[in-house]
């Protein structure tokens, strides 16, 4: 009985069709790209509120009578945080790109992977606008830092999840399987040097949030030199 369906082929002068390999075969699948424009949206929005914050201390200077220089002056601190914040959103919205540029479907896992992404970007104008107001605080630190692990964290999920499952990527092979390798340790490697970086914010006040400037370098590119040199 089995065999019947493939005898028939064979009678026709048809051969049978291969079955699709198990790692290409994937349930409930989603496409990627509806993702990335929702993902790419509200990065837009969280990257936007960071400004908000300074605006709206241009009336409250001028309701006082000062002069519009401490708009800038008196509020180094604000600004100081709004820079921060918006190259270290534009450099994880980079990295979340990366990842996602050859990504054809979606699954669950995925997605709230990229949801917990999400959430803590939205999150991070919340400890931006306390380091403004509160200085070098060690809790506020500790929020700050937290919010960027768990960002970096989810990112490294997203990319454990195409490494288990290379069908949700437009091109198969080794290339591809090879690509998400790389940038799965390229983000392995920024976990471990901003738990590192945390410590040391905890451990020396004075250099709080310095660290995470590191965050704006291309990391693969350090990651490619040390390849060349080890040739």
């Amino acid at each position: 009985m089995g065999d019947s369906g493939g005898g028939e082929a064979a009678a026709k002068g048809l051969a049978p069709e291969p079955s699709a390999p198990a790692s290409d075969r994937i349930e409930g699948t989603a496409s990627g790209e509806r993702l990335v424009l929702f993902t790419d949206a509200v990065t837009a929005i969280s990257i936007t509120l960071l400004i908000l914050p300074l605006v709206d201390l241009v009336p409250e200077v001028a309701s006082a009578h000062e002069s519009a220089s401490k708009v800038i002056t008196d509020h180094v601190n604000q600004i100081w945080s709004f820079v921060l914040s918006f190259a270290v959103i534009a450099n994880i919205w980079g990295e979340h790109h990366r990842s996602f540029s050859s990504v054809a479907r979606v699954t669950r896992p995925l997605t709230m992977w990229n949801m917990g992404w999400l959430l803590s970007v939205v999150v991070l104008p919340l400890p931006t606008e306390m380091i403004g107001a509160f200085g070098r605080d060690r809790f506020v630190a500790g929020f700050y830092y937290a919010t960027v692990l768990a960002t970096m964290v989810c990112r490294l999920g997203m990319l454990a999840t195409l490494k288990s499952a290379p069908g949700l990527l437009e091109e198969r092979g080794r290339v591809a399987g090879r690509r998400v390798e790389e940038v799965y340790a390229d983000s392995y490697v920024n976990v471990i040097a901003l738990v590192v970086a945390f410590a040391i914010a905890l451990a020396v006040p004075e250099l709080q949030y310095y660290s995470l400037l590191l965050l704006v370098l291309p990391s693969r590119m350090v990651l490619r030199r040390g390849r060349r040199t080890s040739l």
